[in-house]
């Protein structure tokens, strides 16, 4: 009987060693609260939609993700808001969560996973495996990555202009915010990869908008976010904004829009924001 009690316990404990995901949670997390929008719609692509109880303000693809508590924007998180939903698990990116709010939610007990993200295809494909391996859904992660290849190599026989048009990305919240995109800003890269160069260098990051700056730059597109083109009050609006008339972008009312999560998220919708931007510049 011992022998038998024996196996019987080995064979138990096999089952249970290969029925853990290869996360270290042991079990899929029940609540999760995701502060980055990129990082939220690969758990949902990965089947963990109904899991995520919080999300930052960055997260509405899919648009079911909107009806989902926000805990603020990615950048400005307090504890106290992602504590009141009792998370067994807190993700995003480690650019996105301040090394105090990390301390504050490792000392309530808070699970914490945090990813690093590349600008890029292959940083694209890293971060959903990344994800998805260490909530234990792998497989899903492939039935992706498979869905973002084929979007790619689609957005890749796009047919590109001949001379590499100059894209000006402006951050816009009014004309009282108006910000353009530097060199290394996930901004710059997808006009990269959509056939564009970033039409200001010099400087990393975002800089305020002058006008001088602007004629400088000359762009020979003008590129905003959806939300900052309205903002402004449209082509109208922008189009009043000092130096814009005398750029190319301006002269030839080169004036584009994007969703700005479709835009910048280097998520599994990478190589269909690669697609529009790549038609729209051209």
């Amino acid at each position: 009987m011992k022998q038998l009690s024996k196996i019987i316990k080995k064979n138990v404990i096999r089952a249970i060693l290969f029925a853990i995901p290869l996360t270290g949670f042991g079990k899929t997390p029940a609540r999760i609260v995701s502060v980055n929008g990129t990082i939220s719609e690969i758990l949902a692509d990965i089947g963990l939609e109904n899991n995520i109880v919080g999300t930052d303000i960055t997260s509405n693809y899919p648009v079911s993700l909107k009806s989902k508590p926000k805990v603020g924007h990615n950048r400005n998180i307090s504890a106290e808001g992602i504590l009141a939903l009792k998370p067994e698990v807190v993700t995003g990116l480690t650019t996105d969560v301040k090394p105090e709010l990390v301390a504050q939610l490792k000392s309530a007990g808070v699970k914490l996973e945090l990813f690093n993200q590349e600008y890029s295809s292959a940083g694209t494909r890293k971060l959903i495996r990344e994800v998805a391996a260490k909530f234990g859904r792998q497989q899903q992660a492939e039935t992706i990555i498979k869905k973002l290849d084929a979007d790619l190599a689609a957005a890749g026989k796009i047919k590109k202009a001949a001379t590499k048009p100059k894209v000006l990305f402006i951050y816009a919240r009014g004309t009282g915010t108006m910000m353009v995109s530097g060199t290394n800003t996930p901004v710059e890269k997808i006009i990269q990869l959509a056939g564009g160069e970033n039409a200001v260098k010099g400087f990393t990051d975002y800089k305020p908008l002058t006008p001088e700056a602007l004629i400088l730059a000359n762009p020979d597109v003008i590129l905003l976010f959806d939300s900052g083109m309205q903002s402004l009050g449209g082509v109208q609006g922008l189009s009043q904004v000092k130096g814009i008339a005398q750029t190319n972008a301006g002269k030839n009312q080169k004036f584009i829009t994007m969703d700005g999560e479709l835009l910048t998220s280097f998520g599994p919708r990478l190589g269909l924001a690669i697609n529009e931007l790549a038609q729209k510049i051209k």
